[in-house]
């Protein structure tokens, strides 16, 4: 027996073909900030989306759909099948975007399986090591760092078009539109392996984040429909209106990459043997200004419109019954343990929160079991340095209870969709049975949470798989400078770092107001600069005259290098965990801001 086992092991580590019926490709797209309503087949009176709404019509469609309000939360959720608070990714930046290091990730699972793994496109669950997507078992990776395209570790003035992306863990120059190049490239990969294995495709796209540049070819289509339908947008202002086509062209170009691949898998014939699943990170950003699908809300609240989104799932080989609407209630979470199912995969050792969708999209049961949702993410510390760190900080308060038809919102408001759909009358009072029910499971859930939930995650530096590493403003815990425009207006904030320090030895750390790339000195000012579909605006100039550096003990101060770009600053470091901060100062040693960008190497 045991020999057998070795050589079952060893056949399938060289490669021998796994059978599709049980080992199916898959294909997972996620979009950025596009809402239920951003589809022709949801209603939409101004965009056109023939290839989702195809993908819709032969789909699994989950019309009772949840993800977190906003981007990270509901992409550590979906990569680890965990709640936010238990996984730690919780927050779009501050500082709590990395996800626990020690979870097993459905990319993990994967490539433990024998399946090729591929990530393309927002990661959004941490820019350095262990948390990158190439620590988190993807093989391939073509991703930009943190929340959005121009993000402040992000390369110098990326704009959607033409970009520098890191590709495998190196900056590599790609040329075309963002959206083009993730579909195009996942595309060559698939092409370019070694067709005999499986392979598992994430495609987290950044579009239609803003800042919205597209060409203004997915733009003339928009316009056409307002100038058919003014009565949608006649209470906008021009420069919302504007905003609203771009953002509707953005999900027309998503639209035809749809296409393009629907295509490529019929051509390569992958079509019938690949499982793929589209759906959105949060909801709509702009969907109360024009169209919500009969929801009320937006990213980043708890009403129905922030949270509940599209997910459509279709393998055609897959014995999944008909092409059909399912209302369960289904949290983004249950899609780890539902391709662990579909795929054979052994599910990790760690606990999931979600639940396997399978039984219910084969028929076996006629419903998923009765159960509570609970949807919490830590809100954004706009308020200057350190005065708002009450809002990063998780709290039970913030949270949303999904059960049934009922929603409780913030330990205060109950509604019923059933008979308001737009939340728009709070019935606690009415129900106290289920109120007491719905905030019971709360603080059960809280209570098993609380004592890790607001434990700092740790970048590691000095280790072999990141030397050099660059540590950026994002990280700053519970500190919000997330923003390649928040560096050129010199937004005069700071933060700590805290950090693991891998191996002994002598550290350099590179202080610095502007990112290598740009070429600018500490104190320069930068122009307005005209990007490929808008200017980006003036920088301002701040009289960086010296930098200081606190790491653990050491503390030391010193003067720009002889170019004048950063401040170097050299220290030995044992093993351990300590915390960091810089400051940028005047020559009167008055702080202006911390140092957004620091450059670490152990010599």
């Amino acid at each position: 027996m045991r020999l057998l086992l070795i050589t079952l092991l060893l056949l399938f580590s060289w490669g021998i073909p796994l059978q599709a019926q049980d080992h199916p490709n898959v294909i997972l797209i996620m979009s950025d900030d596009q809402g239920y309503g951003e589809l022709s087949c949801h209603g939409n009176p101004l965009l056109k989306t023939p290839n989702l709404d195809q993908l819709a019509s032969e789909s699994i469609r989950l019309t009772d759909f949840h993800v977190a309000p906003m981007c990270t939360p509901t992409r550590g959720q979906l990569m680890s099948g965990q709640d936010a608070f238990r996984n730690a990714a919780m927050n779009v930046s501050s500082g709590r975007t990395l996800m626990r290091p020690g979870l097993k990730t459905m990319a993990d699972q994967f490539q433990a399986a024998g399946y090729r793994t591929g990530m393309f496109g927002k990661w959004h669950l941490g820019d350095n090591y262990p948390f990158r997507p190439q620590d988190r078992g993807f093989q391939e990776t073509l991703w930009f760092p943190s929340s959005h395209i121009s993000a402040v570790p992000d390369f110098w003035m990326n704009d959607y078009f033409d970009d520098t992306y890191l590709h495998n863990g190196h900056r590599e120059k790609q040329s075309g539109y963002c959206t083009d190049v993730f579909f195009r490239e996942m595309k060559n990969w698939i092409r370019s392996q070694n067709t005999s294995q499986p392979f598992f495709a994430y495609l987290p796209l950044n579009a239609p984040h803003g800042p919205l540049y597209v060409s203004d070819h997915y733009r003339r289509p928009i316009e056409a429909a307002m100038q058919q339908h003014p009565e949608v947008v006649k209470h906008l202002k021009p420069q919302r209106k504007r905003a609203l086509t771009s953002y509707l062209a953005m999900c027309a170009n998503i639209d035809e990459n749809i296409g393009k691949l629907e295509q490529f898998l019929s051509d390569a014939d992958l079509r019938n043997d690949t499982v793929v699943i589209f759906l959105t990170d949060n909801g709509s950003t702009m969907g109360p200004d024009y169209f919500n699908a009969g929801m009320r809300g937006k990213k980043v609240t708890l009403w129905e419109g922030g949270h509940r989104v599209p997910c459509f799932i279709r393998w055609p080989n897959g014995k999944l019954g008909p092409a059909r609407d399912l209302n369960d209630l289904i949290h983004v979470q249950d899609l780890f343990p539902t391709l662990c199912e579909l795929c054979g995969l052994p599910l990790p050792e760690q606990r999931l929160d979600g639940m396997s969708l399978v039984p219910r999209m084969r028929g076996e049961v006629e419903a998923l079991p009765d159960r509570m949702l609970v949807i919490d993410y830590s809100r954004m510390p706009f308020v200057g340095n350190k005065k708002s760190t009450f809002l990063s900080y998780p709290r039970k308060e913030g949270a949303a209870v999904l059960w049934k038809r009922w929603r409780w919102l913030e330990n205060r408001e109950l509604y019923d969709l059933t008979s308001d759909p737009l939340q728009q009358k709070n019935i606690a009072d009415q129900h106290p049975e289920v109120v007491e029910k719905m905030q019971a499971h709360l603080d059960q859930w809280w209570q098993e949470l609380q004592p890790a939930v607001g434990e700092p995650q740790r970048v590691v530096i000095g280790h072999d798989a990141e030397n050099p590493s660059l540590l950026t403003a994002c990280e700053w815990l519970d500190v919000f400078v997330d923003q390649q425009g928040q560096v050129r207006r010199g937004i005069k904030r700071n933060g700590s770092w805290h950090l693991t320090i891998a191996e002994p030895g002598d550290f350099e750390f590179e202080l610095r107001r502007w990112p290598r790339e740009s070429g600018l000195k500490l104190n320069e000012n930068t122009p307005a600069v005209k990007v490929t579909d808008g200017q980006l605006p003036p920088g301002v100039a701040l009289p960086v005259a010296k930098g200081r550096l606190r790491i653990g003990s050491f503390d030391a101060t010193a003067k720009p290098a002889a170019d004048g770009q950063s401040i170097k600053i050299e220290t030995p470091l044992k093993p351990g965990q300590l915390e960091l901060t810089t400051w940028l100062m005047d020559e009167k040693d008055k702080e202006i801001c911390g140092a957004y960008y620091v450059y670490v190497r152990r010599k």
